[in-house]
């Protein structure tokens, strides 16, 4: 059975079959710890980089340091992200039992709950019901417009404890490799100087991308993530000039 257009929830991007305009899914956690992982990689590695680089140790203390940050950074990451997003998934779960089973226990009781919503919504009180007992048919579509109405989730959209792990891991280590380049082939102020020019220029591109993705100012978000990364990098630095590094 065909959801009324007016109805029904947007969840991909462009147009559909019908030609109706629609809108991306950013409710899956994949998209949300892509750009958390990135943004949080390039920021803890190039701080972490040019605080131990400021102690002026050798260029493999530095190397050993932007790689344990790495590692440690991106499963800590992808930990996070499978325990949280495993306990949303399961708090939504719950959420959706509790309204299965009060549609096959109280049918009638929901079926008005579902006429009020409507109601609410300008819908006249005979279109109100005739809508209600529609979507009521179908055990199937009455969870899914219930959960949609009441909840405000997406039953079949739930999000991906994986998908969010692996993309965050996946992501955190990519941020996170970039100012370590330089260390990997050379050492020393070239190498200090390379992971700076690397560390603002792929800040830049992160604020960037994320501001096209937010339909923000571009501008804007390169200049704020820009401001982020400088700031940890410069106090991290500053603390490692000032402590040094033991003989």
């Amino acid at each position: 059975m065909e959801t009324p257009s007016f109805l029904r929830a947007r969840t991909g991007s462009g147009f559909n079959a019908h030609g109706e305009r629609h809108h991306r899914n950013v409710q899956s956690g994949g998209a949300r710890a892509a750009v958390f992982g990135i943004s949080d990689g390039l920021v803890t590695n190039v701080s972490l980089i040019l605080g131990v680089a400021g102690a002026h140790p050798s260029g493999g203390i530095v190397r050993l340091s932007g790689l344990a940050g790495l590692v440690a950074g991106a499963f800590s990451m992808a930990a996070g992200e499978l325990v949280s997003m495993q306990a949303q998934r399961e708090l939504l779960e719950r959420e959706l039992e509790v309204e299965r089973q009060a549609l096959e226990q109280s049918p009638a009781a929901e079926r008005g709950e579902l006429v009020a919503i409507y109601e609410r919504r300008g819908v006249t009180p005979a279109l109100a019901k005739q809508l209600a007992e529609m979507m009521m048919r179908d055990p199937k579509t009455a969870l899914e417009t219930h959960a949609r109405e009441e909840l405000g989730i997406n039953p079949t959209e739930l999000g991906s404890p994986i998908v969010a792990a692996l993309s965050s891991f996946a992501t955190f280590a990519l941020g996170a490799v970039l100012p370590l380049i330089p260390w990997l082939v050379s050492h020393g102020n070239g190498a200090l100087v390379a992971s700076i020019v690397i560390g603002a220029v792929a800040a830049v591109a992160v604020g960037t991308l994320l501001g096209v993705l937010t339909g923000r100012s571009p501008l804007k978000a390169a200049a704020r993530q820009l401001a982020v990364a400088a700031l940890a990098a410069a106090v991290t630095y500053g603390i490692g000039r000032a402590v040094g590094a033991s003989p």
